[in-house]
């Protein structure tokens, strides 16, 4: 049955991470053979340098063109493996870029359902009832603020001229109080005695103690 169907492969999958990492193994072993060769090449080429022009010149010119040949092959299969690895991180990039969005699908699927269960529980009927009832509680409020400013005794009309007129006594009654403050009135105060005086006028000293 094996040789007609195969068998099951044993082991786990390959994986593009797996296959990077082996032919990056194979590209190192190729760099290793290719410095060599540069090695080999410039030992050549310092011996061609001291030769004269014969056969046996010639003879090593072969050998050194059999070399270069080696490193242009080796250099063609270093590129190849280079670029079957960024053919396969392009895959690789993509890959996960895939599982990216599949995960921020999944995320966006998990939110909605909750945003779903969360706004179920909530009724909107009740937060409009909620809202008038703020409103009124508000103007019950502003009423109640009104009531309790309420003037009792200004009226609402007020005479300009009556106000006027007790500004201006309240404004005669300040001057007399000032004048007043220094125990001796203003008209009093500094007053040039006449000539035909003998004394001057008592100050208010001399007038608490005559009093006294």
């Amino acid at each position: 049955m094996n040789r007609l169907f195969g068998s099951k492969p044993a082991g786990p999958k390959p994986t593009l991470n797996g296959a990077i990492t082996n032919i990056d193994a194979r590209i190192a072993s190729v760099d290793t053979k290719l410095k060599a060769i540069n090695g080999e090449l410039s030992a050549y080429q310092e011996k061609l340098a001291r030769m004269r022009d014969g056969p046996g010149k010639q003879a090593v010119k072969q050998k050194a063109l059999k070399v270069l040949q080696r490193r242009k092959a080796y250099e063609a299969e270093r590129d190849k493996l280079e670029g079957q690895v960024w053919n396969m991180e392009q895959a690789q990039g993509m890959q996960d870029n895939l599982k990216n969005v599949m995960t921020q699908v999944d995320a966006m699927k998990t939110t909605n359902k909750e945003l779903r269960r969360q706004y179920g529980k909530i009724d909107i009927d009740k937060i409009e009832s909620m809202q008038d009832d703020m409103a009124d509680l508000l103007d019950m409020g502003n009423d109640i603020q009104d009531s309790l400013a309420r003037s009792y005794d200004v009226p609402d009309e007020v005479d300009e001229a009556e106000l006027d007129a007790e500004l201006e006594a309240l404004g005669m009654e300040q001057e007399l109080e000032h004048e007043f403050a220094g125990g001796v009135p203003g008209f009093l105060q500094d007053e040039v005695v006449p000539e035909f005086v003998d004394e001057p006028p008592q100050t208010e000293d001399k007038v608490k103690q005559v009093a006294g």
